[in-house]
């Protein structure tokens, strides 16, 4: 009886021992800091370009944003810029350029469809840098927004001087208005006029002043020639008509000591 007492006793020590550690387990484990878990950085924000701000401020390229405006390329071109990868290029004219358009050569003449292919033929959809356009050359034509196989643009890079070549215009890189991806903006001089619209029949350049000419000696039959002609003839008339009265004198005084001699003769 006593035995199994002790029994009891030992197996309820055992039990609350349990317990006591089970609990204090599970303070320890309720009580631990618990680390927050950090929430990923938002991604920068990509600055927004506005094309139009740009054309505005810089240039002047007025005339350029008006046609864009018109033909509506400015709402394209601004998602080309804003909502893509790839970013855009564009060749920029500057308002004088327009005025110095050569005929048959004219905007005013084409359809909205033509002005807006011709406007889309200075815009390629792809960002780049002036550095890019070194190697630029080996792909040309290089695609633009006009499409087709007609409206590509040829490139060739100078010693640093950027030309284009449009099949009907031949102009040259002035100045970067903006070039940093997604966009970059280059001014030029004229107006790219694609061959696909204005056809290969260029005209030619106009051609250069001629030199002044030199001055000449004047020729035989002009009256400064015949006045120069009278004057030696006159000179020379002259001079013989001196010539032979000096003779006629020298002539004469012979003449003259030759009678007398023969006079003293007969006298003696």
């Amino acid at each position: 009886m006593l035995k199994s007492i002790r029994m009891n006793v030992v197996v309820c020590s055992t039990l609350l021992l349990l317990c006591f550690a089970a609990s204090a387990n599970g303070q320890k484990t309720s009580h631990a800091p618990v680390t927050p878990t950090p929430a990923p950085a938002p991604a920068p924000a990509t600055d927004y370009v506005n094309l139009a701000d740009l054309l505005s401020v810089a240039g002047p390229f007025h005339i350029f944003l008006k046609y864009l405006e018109s033909t509506k390329l400015i709402d394209t071109f601004q998602d080309q810029a804003n909502k893509t990868e790839e970013g855009i290029t564009l060749f920029v004219p500057k308002d004088e350029a327009f005025s110095s358009i050569r005929k048959p050569a004219s905007l005013s003449n084409l359809t909205q469809d033509q002005l807006k292919s011709v406007i889309s033929f200075h815009a390629i959809p792809h960002y780049y840098s002036l550095s890019d356009f070194r190697n630029l050359s080996l792909n040309n034509p290089i695609p633009t927004f006009a499409g087709g196989p007609n409206f590509g643009l040829n490139f060739t890079d100078n010693a640093g001087t950027i030309r284009i070549d449009s099949g009907w215009t031949s102009t040259k890189v002035i100045s970067a208005v903006h070039a940093a991806d997604p966009v970059a903006i280059y001014e030029t001089d004229k107006v790219l006029l694609p061959t696909a619209i204005f056809g290969t029949d260029i005209p030619p350049l106009p051609p250069a002043p001629a030199p002044a000419p030199a001055a000449e000696a004047p020729a035989a039959d002009t009256p400064s020639a015949a006045s120069d002609k009278g004057s030696s003839s006159s000179s020379s008339s002259s001079s013989s008509h001196s010539n032979s009265a000096a003779t006629n004198i020298v002539h004469g005084h012979h003449v003259t000591v030759i009678v007398g001699m023969l006079l003293m003769l007969l006298c003696r």
